[in-house]
């Protein structure tokens, strides 16, 4: 059974530099691109389990890799929480605005917003 695309694309995004080149191709090729073994086996002339076995080993070093620094674990961490970040500052603009509107607030709301919005495209 395929792993999650998603999650193998994200740990491969992080660590994929300590794959080597052909696990790096293959990873690619079935994980990014949808290919199936079958057909990563075809295009570069060794067998279906062969494929298997390097694509199995890249995405064990990737996860050890995970394990051992939590990288990915901390982007989502850093994400969600400047989710939180910029929701809770547009409550507070819209609670502002619902009770008179003081300007001052709701630059602040609105800075808040702005920063992690800008903060979350840079990580």
């Amino acid at each position: 059974m395929k792993d999650d695309p998603l999650a193998m694309s994200m740990l491969f995004d992080f660590y994929g530099e300590v794959l080597t080149e052909k696990q790096k191709d293959f990873f690619d090729l079935y994980y990014n691109r949808d290919l199936s073994l079958g057909e990563i086996a075809e295009n570069t002339g060794i067998t279906r389990q062969g494929v298997r076995d390097v694509i199995v080993r890249a995405t064990q070093v990737l996860r050890v890799m995970e394990e051992k620094l939590l990288l990915v674990d901390r982007y989502k961490t850093i994400q969600n929480g400047l989710l939180e970040i910029h929701d809770a500052a547009a409550s507070i603009e819209a609670a502002n605005n619902h009770h008179g509107g003081s300007a001052s607030i709701r630059g602040y709301a609105q800075r808040i917003q702005e920063l992690a919005k800008q903060i979350a495209e840079k990580t």
